[in-house]
């Protein structure tokens, strides 16, 4: 007998979608259905989590994009 698994239809960018199938590379937990450049099918109880795993590695991006915490303002 088939199996059905809740899931929450997610919109995101491209880039945005290249990190949660990275972070699901890993375990495979999160994406149900990879459906096109825009759109997944992401396990319903594990929204909370990827939001988190997304948060975390956009705010690495942030700090080691720019290391002082200030706005670069170079005057050129």
């Amino acid at each position: 007998m088939p199996r059905a698994i809740r899931g929450v239809l997610v919109k995101v960018d491209p880039s945005i979608k290249a990190i949660i199938v990275n972070i699901d590379a890993e375990n495979h937990a999160f994406i149900i259905e990879d459906l096109d450049e825009d759109h997944l099918v992401i396990k319903e109880n594990m929204v909370s989590v990827l939001k988190g795993r997304i948060d975390e590695i956009l705010a690495a991006v942030l700090t080691v994009s720019n290391p002082n915490g200030a706005e670069s303002d170079s005057d050129y």
